[in-house]
């Protein structure tokens, strides 16, 4: 009796075991999961935590609902010019709708990875087809990619039920051919670009320059007026002053002017005068007094 009961104990303990392992399941923060029955939904987006369900009927489908990267081939697009250009790119995507994303991939990451990537090279196709090349190189890569990031979420969101959170190039490379092409009209441009800075400093140049010899002749004609007027003002005043001078004593005045005469005349070796001894020039040399007197 003893053993009959305690192996009815452990064989509750055992069904109790086996129908909470199969009837209780945990969602981690990381996951959202929807709930089947016979393969077919009948809950959708189960939040994380601990949920309940019915053994053997009823099965749980959890999914990773992080941000991943998928890492597209690298592909060759044609420019709107016809243009080759080889571009490497990735994409960040996450689930936002189990049950769409069980109904069109069965859960399976890698079939959603093979649906999304030729999405992703037909949306780039495109947007690198509308533009010509000069415009790919000149503009900013995140710029370029966000008409592609919007179209694919929308797209992508209604028939596999995943965000496309961000579409980025990390690199974009030229055939040889188009190389060339691209750096001769890229050295043209610089070359024009230079020569139209060349020319505007050399404008400017010669505006400075005719502004600073205008100002010069300006200052160079005030400088000229003021010292002419200086000088007659100094002349003036010289005359005024010989004249009172000359006013007060004539006789000295005359003795005067007649010294600087000789001072003048006889300051260098060698001069010589051939003059009449009478000549009104030695009236101060042949006699101390003045005549007159």
């Amino acid at each position: 009796m003893i053993n009959n009961r305690s192996l009815l104990i452990v064989g509750g303990l055992a069904a109790v075991a086996w129908l909470a392992s199969n009837s209780l399941y945990v969602v981690d923060e990381t996951e959202r999961a929807v709930k089947l029955r016979f393969g077919e939904v009948i809950e959708e987006n189960i939040q994380p935590g601990l949920h309940f369900k019915v053994p053997i009927t009823q099965t749980i489908r959890k999914f990773d609902t992080r941000v991943l990267t998928l890492d597209t081939d690298t592909s060759r697009y044609l420019t709107l010019e016809q243009k080759a250009v080889i571009v490497d790119s990735y994409v960040k995507w996450q689930v936002v709708n189990p049950t769409r994303y069980y109904e069109s991939t069965a859960g399976d990451e890698m079939m959603a990875i093979r649906l999304i990537q030729p999405r992703v090279d037909e949306s780039l196709r495109n947007e690198f087809g509308r533009l010509d090349l000069q415009q790919i190189i000149a503009e900013r890569r995140d710029d370029l990619m966000i008409g592609p990031t919007q179209d694919l979420d929308a797209l992508l969101r209604e028939e596999l039920g995943v965000a496309i959170r961000d579409v980025r190039v990390k690199r974009i490379d030229l055939p040889d051919d188009v190389s060339a092409a691209v750096f001769e009209r890229m050295r043209s441009e610089r070359e024009r670009e230079a020569r139209e800075w060349r020319a505007q400093g050399q404008e400017e140049a010669e505006r400075i320059r005719a502004n600073a010899d205008r100002r010069r002749q300006v200052l160079l004609a005030q400088a000229t007026e003021r010292s002419e007027t200086l000088r007659g003002e100094g002349d003036a005043e010289a005359a005024a002053i010989f004249a009172d001078a000359y006013s007060q004593d004539q006789e000295f005045f005359a003795f005067w002017r007649s010294l600087n005469a000789y001072r003048e005349s006889f300051q260098g070796d060698g001069n010589m005068l051939v003059l009449d001894p009478s000549s009104d020039f030695f009236r101060y040399l042949k006699s101390a007094v003045p005549s007159g007197e």
